[in-house]
């Protein structure tokens, strides 16, 4: 758990440091700034997204991801935590809640806090993390200027995440082949591009809804052929 620890830490650090920084920043340039963070986390999805060496698999994954992802309503439960921190500490900001959603996205479905958080349960080995921890320490510092307190709290969201990832990877680790963590990463990098998407206001992506789907991959040996054959259905209605 330790590069775990440390990660939230960094979030902490950096989304405080942030935090004194924000009132010193006019709204022209938060919001130019916010755009550019959208821009840079685009091409951080799009270049996981396209890792992938199987893209029926990824298909497969966010489609019945998605689905039960809408059956948990997972977006809704993460929005309405968001708003329950924020009536308790938001001081009528309004922007906790999109805060904490956003950056808790951001940290938890990239492609290094899953390979890191699996690397630091099976091998024990956190430089993966290490890394991860000095990435969203600077990030916070930019995102706590724009989006406030919300970015702190997302710090809890990678210690319960990550944490939990780690300490299941001793007992996962006959399922997680190397084609089973790129595809896994293949697919955050997929829902990496949605919440850029969300950053710079183009669509609005239920990202928390396919959160499901980063873990379907890890069912690899059944997802593909399935996949296959969902395919071929595809194909001949169209």
């Amino acid at each position: 758990m330790l590069g775990t620890i440390v990660n939230s830490a960094a979030i902490l650090i950096g989304g405080t440091v942030g935090l004194l920084l924000r009132k010193g920043i006019s709204e022209r340039f938060k919001q130019t700034v916010m755009q550019g963070l959208g821009l840079s986390v685009f091409v951080i999805g799009v270049s996981g997204a396209l890792k992938t060496e199987n893209m029926l698999v990824v298909i497969f994954s966010i489609v019945f991801g998605g689905i039960m992802g809408e059956a948990l309503e997972i977006e809704e439960k993460l929005e309405m935590l968001g708003r329950w921190m924020e009536k308790r500490v938001g001081k009528g900001e309004g922007l906790v809640a999109k805060g904490f959603v956003t950056t808790s996205l951001i940290y938890c479905v990239g492609a290094m806090a899953i390979v890191g958080a699996l690397e630091s349960g099976m091998t024990g080995n956190h430089e993966t993390l290490y890394a991860k921890s000095l990435l969203d320490g600077v990030s916070s510092v930019i995102f706590a200027s724009t989006l406030g307190l919300g970015v702190l709290l997302s710090s809890v969201s990678v210690f319960i995440y990550q944490g939990l990832i780690t300490i299941a990877a001793g007992s996962l680790a006959n399922l997680l082949t190397d084609a089973v963590v790129i595809e896994m990463s293949a697919v955050g990098g997929l829902l990496i591009i949605g919440i850029s998407m969300n950053i710079l206001e183009i669509k609005k992506v239920p990202v928390g809804n396919l959160l499901p789907a980063v873990f379907i991959p890890v069912f690899y040996p059944l997802v593909q052929p399935v996949a296959q054959y969902f395919l071929q259905i595809i194909e001949v209605f169209l």
